[in-house]
């Protein structure tokens, strides 16, 4: 018989219920969301991710990370070892702090980048700032994103279409391309798209579109700056509870159902997104290069 904290217990866990499996209740938050107002808390890794030194002294930028998968991610680099810059927008101030704080606590700097990453100049001030705030940059996370369901194309405003493109891929290429001139090699850069690139739902016609164009860019660019030692990878998450969901990311009414359809039968929470983009960044995947990493409940991908 053992007890609750035995390392038996704590390597065999049954990935079904190492989670719950959530029931969202219906609600909805201005965009883009924070989670701290998101029902039921999603788990960012504070108390749940536990860190191996495995990017001890790497320095990283890491776009959307206030928030959802960002966070986690952020948490993650910090519990491994890295120095972060924390890129968002000014309303999620709040969920910025936290992520500043659980950091501090791990003994890790990080610095706060507020801004819009569809401004064109604000992209190019961001990395300068954070290779001066860092002393260096020699990991990059492309996460954020924009996700607003619309049911009827005919709904789809040139706006929002605009938009979503700007901040999901364009802005990528543009933050890419500085990062680029401070990287050296031994550097990464980790893309997240998403299972919408290829299971489009009808209701995220422009930010599925988006997530099959970053896949295109990553293998694409992979290829092109390989010869200069720094990698480019993917992770492609499928149904991650975060506040992208509540800020109309879905049908409200969709919301109690969110990610039971998958093989696991629940929604994934950012925390189980983390150890993907460590391990495409630590030297541990030096042979990777433009590989999507699906992490989606068992969803079946090409």
């Amino acid at each position: 018989m053992t007890d609750e904290n035995t390392p038996d217990q704590l390597i065999f866990q049954n990935p079904v219920d190492r989670f719950p499996s959530i029931t969202p209740p219906k609600q909805d938050q201005p965009e883009p969301g924070l989670d701290a107002e998101l029902k039921p808390k999603a788990d960012r890794g504070e108390q749940s991710y536990r860190g191996t030194g495995r990017l001890e002294g790497r320095r990283a930028l890491i776009t959307g990370s206030d928030s959802g998968i960002g966070a986690a991610v952020a948490i993650a680099f910090a519990r491994e070892g890295a120095d972060v810059a924390l890129s968002y927008l000014p309303e999620e101030e709040e969920d910025a702090q936290h992520v500043k704080a659980v950091i501090e606590e791990c003994g890790r700097r990080a610095f706060l980048f507020p801004g819009d990453l569809t401004d064109r100049d604000f992209c190019a001030e961001l990395v300068g700032k954070a290779v001066q705030a860092l002393g260096g940059l020699d990991a990059l996370v492309n996460n954020a994103g924009k996700q607003i369901a619309v049911e009827d194309i005919a709904d789809l405003s040139d706006e929002q279409v605009t938009e979503t493109f700007t901040t999901n891929i364009v802005a990528m290429f543009r933050i890419s391309q500085a990062a680029l001139t401070h990287m050296p090699a031994g550097s990464t850069i980790v893309n997240t798209t998403s299972i919408q690139a290829y299971e489009p739902s009808p209701h995220l016609l422009d930010y599925a579109s988006t997530k099959a164009a970053i896949n295109n860019f990553t293998k694409g660019l992979a290829q092109q700056v390989a010869g200069r030692g720094i990698r480019v990878n993917a992770v492609a998450p499928g149904p991650i509870w975060t506040p992208l969901q509540v800020s109309d990311g879905q049908p409200k009414d969709a919301l109690p159902e969110f990610g039971k359809s998958t093989p696991l039968g629940r929604a994934g929470q950012p925390t189980e997104l983390a150890p993907a983009y460590v391990f495409l960044t630590s030297p541990e995947s030096s042979y990777v290069l433009g590989e999507t990493l699906n992490v989606n409940g068992g969803m079946p991908t090409p």
